[in-house]
């Protein structure tokens, strides 16, 4: 165990010794174990978008031993999917990469100004399928938040309660928010704050603009002069924003790109404002295995301090 792990396990006092060992076991696999850092293969995106739009450009995708192979050739820290695709692949990696269940998604087969995920999976199946953690999504910003903030109050409850980690998608999205307030630094900053405070262990932010989108907030960032100039001063931000540091956050790839730089570059910035890693989809499975693999080893070397 290192002093790092350990001192991150210092954060999560108040959890018992299941919920400590499963943290330990997403900090202590892959190519970063042991540094405090994190990259997670996610796989939602054919429930959230849609399975051509998630798989036609890279057909071996469609199949779900893919992103499980994927997540431990790359040695990724864990995969975290829905119930369909853990089920699929569970038994036959068992053991081989830590893994979350997603207990919550939402389509896009209609306009939904204010979403409300349908509760997909539950802890029970988590502890069936030997996951180390559950994760749920919710939208601050939507009109329907009340309800998400409560479900993942009871979840994450029932999780820690059977010693699971609970990780919490924190996406601002809704009616309150403008398109450009999504990825507002002072709604990012507060997304990260609302999953702290219900008690996520791990928290999925977007990467955030330098955007203000609440005048009174605005005030206050001008008045004190929080530094969201550049990319890392706004990382630092809202990692500071969930309890200064003291709750792992990391950062969402984003839509797919096809420059490996403009993906590098962000994950220098993450690396530089103490981010604890990227939670990256798209812009891994969306590729060939083998660029892919390439690609989440440069990301690693850059968060183990082995790159630049």
């Amino acid at each position: 165990m290192s002093k790092r792990v350990r001192e991150i396990l210092g954060w999560y006092a108040s959890d018992n010794v299941g919920t400590l060992t499963n943290l330990a076991r997403l900090l202590n696999h892959g190519y970063l174990a042991g540094t405090g850092r994190l990259v997670i293969l996610p796989v939602d995106q054919g429930f959230e978008h849609g399975p051509a739009r998630s798989f036609a450009v890279n057909p071996p995708a469609y199949h779900p031993h893919y992103h499980f192979e994927l997540a431990i050739e790359a040695r990724c820290n864990a995969y975290a999917a829905p119930l369909g695709f853990l089920e699929a692949g569970a038994a036959d990696f068992a053991g081989q990469v830590p893994l979350i269940l997603k207990l919550n998604n939402h389509d896009v087969l209609h306009d939904e100004k204010d979403p409300l995920s349908s509760v997909t999976g539950s802890v029970k199946d988590a502890l069936r399928l030997g996951c180390a953690g559950v994760g749920f999504t919710i939208y601050p910003g939507s009109a329907k938040c009340n309800t998400m903030y409560q479900q993942f109050r009871e979840i994450a409850a029932e999780a820690k309660a059977c010693g699971l980690a609970a990780v919490c998608w924190a996406y601002a999205r809704g009616s309150g928010l403008s398109k450009e307030g999504e990825t507002a630094i002072d709604v990012v900053a507060y997304a990260a704050q609302i999953a702290a405070q219900l008690g996520a262990h791990l928290i999925k932010v977007k990467l955030p603009s330098a955007h203000i989108e609440q005048p009174e907030a605005k005030k206050v960032y001008e008045k004190t002069k929080v530094p969201i100039g550049m990319l890392a001063d706004r990382v630092r931000h809202v990692v500071q924003s969930a309890f200064d540091g003291r709750r792992i956050v990391i950062f969402s790839g984003g839509a797919a790109k096809e420059d490996d730089n403009a993906v590098l570059d962000e994950i220098r910035a993450i690396r530089d404002g103490g981010g604890f890693g990227t939670i990256i989809g798209r812009n891994s499975f969306q590729r060939r295995r083998s660029d892919a693999i390439e690609l989440l080893t440069k990301i690693m070397k850059i968060y183990a301090g082995e790159m630049h």
